[in-house]
This record gives C-alpha cells, structure tokens and sequence, in this order.
C-alpha cells in the first residue's frame, strides 16, 4: 500500500459507495487486489483497440458480490488512462440491446450520458468530446486555408458511407454552427441528438434538418459510429462497458429474450470479423446468465458453440485468459485480507498513524465472517466488506467501543439476489469450482507495476 496521502473527498466518495454496497466511481485503484492476470488480459485487448485491430468483446462472468462491476470499472479506469473514452450502463427492463419499445434506445441514451475520460472520469463528458474535436478541426482549417465547414465535412467524409453516418456529420456541423453563432439551443440539441435523447424524428428535423434519429435499430451501428468518432476526436477508442447483463436472462418471454441475444451475437460476430475499430465490449454477467441451457446464452446453439471454454485449458487445468468468457476467480482469504487492508488505509486517508483498527483486529472480523457464512466470505465479498466499513465507522465515533465487542456483534449475511429465479446450474467441464483457491493466484505478471496516477 501507498503511504501517499488521500484527500478527505475521495475518502468519503470511496467508503460511502463501499458501505452502500456498491462500485466507488472514483478512488477505485486505492483498493484493488488480485486478479492481476485478468486485468493484464485486458489491459492487452485495450492495446489492440488503440491500434485499430479487431473489436475486443469479452464477456466477465461471476456471482453476485464478488466484485464483478468493481472489475468492470477498475478496467474502464485504466482504460482512460490509456487514452480511451468509456462508456457505461446497467442494462434493467427498460434498457436492453434489443427492443420495439425504445428500451434499445434508451440503453444507448443512458451509455451517452455515462461517456467519460481522463479529464472527465464521473461522466456528462460527451460535450468535451465534441469541442475536442471542434477544436482540432478549427486547428487544421488554419493550417490548410480552409473553411471549418470545410474541414468538418472531409474529416468525417468516410461516415457517408456507414450506416446514419451521413445524419452524425451533419449533427457534427450543426454542433460547430451553433458554436460559431454562440447558438447554445442547437449546440444544446446536437448534443441531444448524439446522446439518443431524440425520441421523435419530425423533432430531430425541426431542431437540426436531419431525417434520422438513433432509435432501437441502429443502436449498434451508432455505437460504432461514436467510436470512429472520438478517434477523430484525437482520443484513441472507446470501451463500452454493460453490466447487469443478467437482466437479459430474466426476460420470460422467450422471443424477447432470444432477439437480445440474437443482438448479442450480431455484434460479437461482427466485431471479431473485423466489422468495428476502435471500440471494445465488457459483459458483465452472472454464471446463470451464461450457462443456463434453458434461459441462458447456452440456450442459444449459435453463441454457445462460441462461448464454451477451451478444451485444452479445462484439461490441464489452467485458465485461457484470452477466451472470450473471463471467469472471476474467488478472492483468496490472503487477498480479502490485503482489500480490508486497502479500505482501512483508505479510511485513514492514507496516513497510517490514523488507522483505527490493528492487524489483529481485521484477523478477528475475517475470522468471524468465515465462522458465520464459510467460504462465501471470500466468494461474494459484498457483504464482508460492507461490515468492516460500518465497524470502522462505529469505531470512528465512538472511541470508547472496543473492536472486539464489535467483531463479536457483527452479522454477516450471504450474498444474494432475491430476484433470480431458482435455477440448476452444472459448471462446464473442467472449469474450477468457486471454492477452489487454486486459480493461477500465484502467477505474477507486470501489471504489478501498472498504477492509476
């Protein structure tokens, strides 16, 4: 751990959303442990989204609270410090990647709102994205003795030729007249347009003079299209980041549920043959959502035959961190032991004269947890994790507690989610059971020296 201080605000922010249950938004880095041949995996694919190569699309598979969004985030983060904008949302029953109801557009709209960067990591930051751009085509037009107009329309010539690319150049041009006429209504509805705030086409036409809007069909191709763009834009790609993709797998009607991943396959399909650039696609889901045989994506013949694992790792027992499908590993005791480390060095605002608890007092809550709900401690974290910060808040305030009165006390329950249906779900062949601490942990690598500044 790093004895660099940290400021009381992403303090607060960090152990605020920690004893919500939930991701942190910011700080995330502070607490990171493990897993370091999964994020390498990734870090390389960003490498390869940099370079222009085949879309990367991955799947991140694990159970519920066992840092699943915590991963997907932690990899957005080193993403934009690659140069990447990202872009994020929770699918849920009114956003989808597949709908008749603007539930497609509406997962579009919220992904748009979520765009963020370096400069901007908490999102809102697509109108930073646009300027970028504007101004670099402002830089150019100097440089060549031509007009913006000029410029903005031979930089994005080649949308032409792609889907609703001709709609996005001249949402782009009204952006830079608008900008140029101090117009904020039609820089305010350019922006509109680019998030798939439009849900009216004859509004779209009176606002801006296009035809088209992003709606439910063209959710995909927009999503490239946006990634060509803020290359343009001088950043170097963009990582699309869905989370809750279990909320796919609980659609109960059948053909609902089978167009979205009929979507799914479309774009795996079309990324891996090269049919995207600059752009990649975290899915964070639950083992369900991928191996139930009657609602999962296994039930789907086209994407099982893509998503099984590799047959030769199952039978050596390793792990093939380029598949397709990355499994979390369970968080080893050691490792839970090193977060609880992390979140108390956190609280401490990273001074460690100030830590409110000793190492014997986190073996204790460690060892209590272990007692009360066994191996799921350090399988679904959530939970454990939630405690200790409320312990330590408890402590905080009242310095006459001692802590082992509170280890005592403490209630841990086991991660759960009320809304999944009950289902039987047989791991693949050869894939490591969720108790077995033997994952490739000790496997090093040099992500050890990669740090979030």
């Amino acid at each position: 751990m790093s004895n660099n201080s940290i400021r009381p605000k992403l303090r607060n922010a960090v152990l605020d959303s920690l004893r919500a249950g939930v991701t942190p938004g910011v700080g995330i880095h502070h607490i990171q442990v493990g897993r370091e041949r999964e994020v390498q995996s990734l870090v390389e694919d960003i490498s390869g989204i940099t370079k222009g190569h085949a879309a990367a699309y991955r799947f991140v598979i694990g159970d519920y609270g066992s840092g699943k969004s915590f991963f997907l985030k932690l990899i957005s983060a080193i993403a934009r410090e690659k140069g990447l904008v990202t872009v994020s949302a929770d699918l849920s029953p009114n956003r989808r990647l597949n709908s008749s109801k603007g539930q497609a557009r509406a997962l579009y709209a919220e992904l748009m709102k979520n765009m963020a960067t370096r400069a901007k990591p908490g999102g809102n930051a697509m109108s930073s994205v646009v300027e970028k751009f504007i101004t670099q085509a402002k830089s150019k037009a100097k440089t060549n003795g031509d007009s913006v107009n000029v410029t903005i329309k031979n930089e994005l010539a080649e949308f032409s030729g792609l889907v609703a690319g001709y709609d996005f150049a001249n949402v782009i041009a009204c952006y830079w007249q608008g900008h140029k006429e101090e117009d904020e209504v039609l820089k305010g509805s350019a922006i509109r347009w680019l998030r798939g705030e439009f849900t009216s086409k004859l509004d779209a036409r009176a606002a801006l003079g296009v035809r088209n809007i992003i709606d439910d069909d063209t959710f995909y191709d927009y999503l490239k299209l946006m990634a060509l763009f803020v290359k343009k834009a001088g950043y170097k790609g963009m990582l699309v980041n869905l989370d809750e993709m279990v909320n796919l797998y609980k659609i109960s009607h059948t053909q609902s549920r089978t167009l979205n991943y009929e979507q799914i396959l479309r774009m795996l399909n079309d990324c891996l043959q090269g049919g995207a650039r600059y752009i990649g696609f975290l899915l964070g889901g639950t083992p369900e959502f991928l191996e139930d045989k009657n609602k999962g994506l296994y039930s789907y013949e086209a994407l099982k035959s893509r998503l099984v694992p590799n047959q030769f790792a199952n039978k050596m027992g390793v792990t093939d961190y380029n598949a397709t499908v990355l499994h979390l590993p369970s968080l080893s005791p050691e490792e839970l032991y090193l977060l609880l480390e992390n979140v108390r060095h956190v609280h401490a605002c990273g001074n460690p004269e100030d830590y409110i608890v000793t190492d014997e007092a986190i073996h204790a809550y460690l060892n209590h947890c272990s007692s009360k709900i066994g191996q799921a401690f350090f399988k679904t974290p959530r939970n454990t994790i939630r405690g200790f910060v409320d312990l330590i808040s408890v402590l905080e305030q009242h310095p006459d507690i001692q802590w082992q009165q509170l280890v005592e006390k403490s209630e841990i329950e086991i991660e759960t989610d009320t809304d999944m249906p009950e289902v039987d779900v047989i791991p693949a062949p050869g894939m490591p059971s969720y108790g077995d601490q033997n994952n490739d942990q000790n496997n090093s690598s040099d992500l050890g020296n990669f740090k979030l500044n």
